[in-house]
């Protein structure tokens, strides 16, 4: 399978990659015009445009086959392309969107066929050995079970060929390896190398730039997702995660931005819709600390799901057909809005209400007078022997607020994902919990352990 980097000219169009004129293209010539047609949307679309138009059957079905990959479009790929079973690029081709839609099984035999073929060529190897990576780490945490990447890659590298392993695909996956044994500078200078070698490797770039964020080198992250989103590479959880990092920088406008496709695009991601907010309500505007903590407090208030709280099934039911979710979902509405629902009647009207009065919140409460709410209930005291949540003036350091640890954006989301509201919460989850959740990297854990020592407290395990 030829490897040759082929550049087509742009025609006379202003599309940037005419895949349907360009003769015997190989999957380098494919990988490099990828980046070309995401250059602007009209040349996306233009480029769309011209496979579209394209019959199923013979040449142009094959090209038609290839150029959906180029569009990331790999189910319908796998499916072209399987027609053309022998044809060394359109396999290739097929095994690629195959590990992209997670069905490595099906992309084994044909690296596997393609690597005997080309026993000197390094993509058929490296593909084939990302694919039994991928399939041994299915279903698996890798930071909490890093053995399994690690056997394979321990067999398929260990003795490997000195060709392969100085190439793209071999430093790539020497990185990949030491990133499963948690070496993270040793992973980073294996990518950075594989990125020289060959920019367009898609993976290469996303497990860089994952890397990067985890050993706390934000402006490394940053650059590779970049290059990985100008290039179209990057998934949701992907944009979420330069989103966070936009945010940690200071540039909340650009992380709203990518909150907002990822809203758009699945409108039911709670999540991205939540870091919107707080990303859109931190632009252009500058609280003293005072009303920071009042309002980190509210937020931490509002993210609660109402699954958290004991709810007739009736009730539970009504909230949820009304995408209701959090408490911040509840209190946007009246007490006429929830009525008006069918079967929402007088009863489950007063389990909310409650709910609500509990933490010091009303239907229809505007935001102002929410986090007035929150500061009276903050400053009054708590009588002996009571329940409730203590005061800052509390003797239990374990039971106050995880605001006051004045953690980063990214270390306070990764604690109240996991439903911590005290200090004391934080303190029953290990660091290989924390490391398991998105954005939360060494240095946030660093980060982290130093508040807790401060108050004289450990992460469980520790």
């Amino acid at each position: 399978m030829s490897t040759e980097t082929a550049t087509a000219e742009a025609p006379a169009h202003e599309h940037a990659f005419d895949l349907s004129h360009l003769e015997n293209a190989s999957f380098a010539a494919l990988q490099a015009g990828r980046a070309a047609i995401f250059r602007t949307s009209s040349t996306r679309n233009g480029f769309a445009k011209d496979i579209e138009a394209l019959g199923p059957d013979g040449d142009q079905g094959r090209k038609k086959g290839l150029g959906l990959w180029m569009l990331a479009r790999h189910e319908e790929s796998v499916k072209l392309l399987a027609k053309f079973e022998g044809d060394d690029v359109a396999d290739y081709t097929r095994a690629r969107s195959l590990i992209s839609l997670g069905r490595n099984a099906e992309a084994i035999p044909l690296f596997e066929r393609l690597t005997k073929d080309y026993p000197n060529e390094p993509r058929p190897r490296g593909g084939l050995i990302e694919a039994r990576l991928e399939a041994a780490l299915e279903g698996v945490d890798e930071l909490t079970e890093p053995e399994k990447g690690t056997a394979v890659l321990d067999a398929e590298l260990d003795g490997a060929d000195p060709g392969f392993l100085q190439s793209a695909d071999g430093r790539y996956l020497l990185g990949r390896r030491a990133e499963l044994k948690r070496d993270l500078s040793e992973a980073l200078d294996h990518y950075a190398a594989a990125h020289e070698l060959d920019p367009t490797l898609r993976n290469n770039l996303l497990r860089a730039a994952y890397a990067a964020e985890r050993a706390g080198l934000d402006d490394l992250a940053i650059q590779f997702y970049e290059e990985a989103l100008e290039m179209r590479l990057c998934n949701s959880s992907h944009l979420m995660n330069l989103g966070v990092l936009y945010e940690d920088t200071g540039r909340d406008q650009d992380a709203a931005a990518l909150y907002d496709i990822v809203s758009n695009s699945n409108p039911t991601d709670e999540r991205a819709r939540l870091y919107l907010a707080d990303a859109v309500s931190a632009m252009d505007m500058y609280y003293d600390e005072d009303l920071e903590r009042k309002e980190d407090k509210l937020n931490q208030i509002l993210r609660i799901p109402i699954t958290d709280f004991e709810l007739s099934v009736r009730a539970r039911n009504c909230l949820n057909k009304m995408q209701i979710h959090t408490l911040g979902d509840l209190v946007t509405k009246t007490e006429q809005e929830l009525l008006s629902y069918k079967n929402f009647g007088e009863t489950s009207l007063n389990e909310i209400k409650e709910i609500l009065r509990s933490k010091g919140l009303r239907l229809g409460m505007p935001r102002e007078e929410a986090v007035a709410s929150i500061e009276a209930r903050a400053r009054r005291p708590v009588a002996a022997g009571s329940t409730g949540a203590t005061t800052n003036d509390d003797g239990d350091i374990s039971n106050r607020p995880i605001t006051d640890l004045q953690l980063s954006i990214r270390a306070r989301r990764t604690v109240e994902a996991l439903g911590c509201l005290t200090i004391g919460d934080i303190t029953k989850h290990s660091a290989d919990e924390l490391l398991g959740m998105p954005n939360f990297g060494s240095t946030s854990l660093q980060e982290l352990r130093a508040k807790l020592t401060d108050m004289s407290l450990k992460l469980a395990g520790e």
